[in-house]
């Protein structure tokens, strides 16, 4: 996110197309069948293991596109946010009403005070998901952007690991801090930024990419992306198509960048390009206007052009997009918070992050899918999408996160304060 304000049925899922469809089926022959007979066990638990989404509701499959904050230090204490914005007072009630996804962990929601405490936290929202493993998110870049704190090691950030020129220090940096996040229950990291600053001017980007030059920040993410897996940590590139040529921080308008296609290419593509060949996990929308890239005048999060054409079609992304913080204005300016969220399933998103008016928004989606606006294909490419990264990265193993009453001695440990020294000592 940007700046200052983000059981062996399912393990078939990987294998399961997103778009593909079960085929009618003619028996040659059958016995006579009993009238109203229900379906055996077996065929049912085959149903369920060929396609992962059977017996999901239009409400749990919208639940998978969103990624709220939720607010309080304890999954059964009463918030007053809560409260007023979704009309149920604790996490583990909001999670339960709207059979969330995930949840992102943020600064001033009462979520991070200490190791301790957040190892809890994640394990009671967990507990609050037991039919489909909760994704929880963090802005973890470390230097500019560190939700956590002083809850983790203070780890160099993306330029001062760009001035070592060495991209394994990215994948050692990746590694530490991924580990420290699984220890305190986290599972996904919106992590590495993957724009290149080459804009002296850019006041949201800066010191938080590796650099200026396209290749040496393509190596960069590359390496870090290959660190956080090396810790069992889903992986976040940011921002798409690239954020790093603005002047304009789109947390209070709409930047635009007029980079041409053969600019975008040798500029802002490399480190996009990279980090799908890693394997990343997810790819996070720009809440940016290239109109080389699409005409339109919408932002990046709300292109069909720019997420399904030139991300999946063309990039031949397959992971999981998710939109910058929808409560930014730079998504704001043309449509209402309903809408936008509907624009961008459309579009191609996957996960919906922060939506300002959560209600809203998730109504708005299962309306469109109920009225055909949004298909019910459509939906369930996003959710087979979601299901698969939380497969891939172990999280139906209920051995994956250690004991949270462990969590405080596998943070802040002598060895990435070793790793955040070393480092350092190379920038000189």
């Amino acid at each position: 996110m940007l700046g200052h304000r983000r059981a062996a049925s399912v393990g078939a899922l990987l294998a399961v197309a997103a778009c593909s469809t079960p085929s009618a089926m003619t028996p040659t022959a059958a016995p006579p069948a009993t009238p109203s007979a229900a379906p055996s066990t077996a065929v049912v638990q085959a149903t369920a293991a060929a396609d992962p989404l059977t017996g999901m509701s239009l409400r749990e499959k919208v639940g998978q596109l969103f990624m709220p904050v939720l607010y309080g230090s304890r999954v059964d204490t009463a918030h007053q946010e809560n409260q007023a914005r979704y009309g149920v007072a604790t996490p583990a009630q909001v999670i339960k009403k709207y059979q969330l996804g995930g949840m992102i962990l943020f600064p001033g929601t009462g979520n991070i005070v200490d190791a301790r405490q957040l190892a809890r936290l994640t394990a009671g929202l967990r507990a609050a998901s037991p039919k489909t493993p909760l994704l929880i998110g963090v802005d973890q870049e470390n230097g500019l952007v560190s939700r956590l704190g002083d809850v983790i090691t203070k780890l160099p950030g993306a330029k001062t690991i760009g001035d070592t020129g060495d991209p394994d220090k990215a994948r050692i940096v990746a590694r530490a801090t991924g580990e420290e996040l699984r220890a305190l229950g986290i599972s996904l990291d919106f992590a590495p930024v993957a724009d290149v600053n080459v804009n002296p001017r850019n006041p949201v980007i800066g010191p938080r990419a590796y650099g200026a030059r396209p290749k040496l920040v393509a190596d960069m993410v590359s390496a870090a992306v290959k660190g956080f897996h090396q810790s069992g940590i889903a992986a976040t590139a940011k921002h798409f198509p690239g954020h790093g040529d603005t002047a304009t921080d789109s947390h209070t308008a709409l930047p635009v960048i007029h980079h041409t296609r053969a600019q975008w290419e040798r500029l802002d593509a490399p480190p996009f390009r990279a980090a799908i060949k890693s394997g990343v996990d997810a790819i996070m929308s720009a809440h940016i206007v290239m109109p080389k890239l699409d005409s339109s005048g919408d932002p990046a999060t709300l292109s069909r052009k720019v997420l399904t054409g030139l991300l999946r079609e063309e990039l031949g992304f397959k992971g999981v997009i998710i939109t910058d913080a929808l409560n930014m204005d730079g998504v704001r300016k043309k449509y209402g918070d309903g809408e936008v969220a509907v624009r961008a399933v459309l579009a191609g998103a996957d996960i919906l992050l922060m939506p300002p008016d959560f209600p809203k928004a998730y109504q708005a989606v299962v309306d469109a899918v109920e009225s055909g606006r949004i298909s019910a294909s459509r939906l369930n490419q996003s959710v087979r999408r979601i299901l698969a990264m939380k497969t891939k990265r172990g999280l139906y193993a209920k051995d994956f996160f250690p004991d949270p009453s462990k969590a405080a001695t596998l943070v802040r440990t002598p060895e990435h304060a070793k790793v955040a020294r070393a480092v350092t000592a190379d920038t000189g």
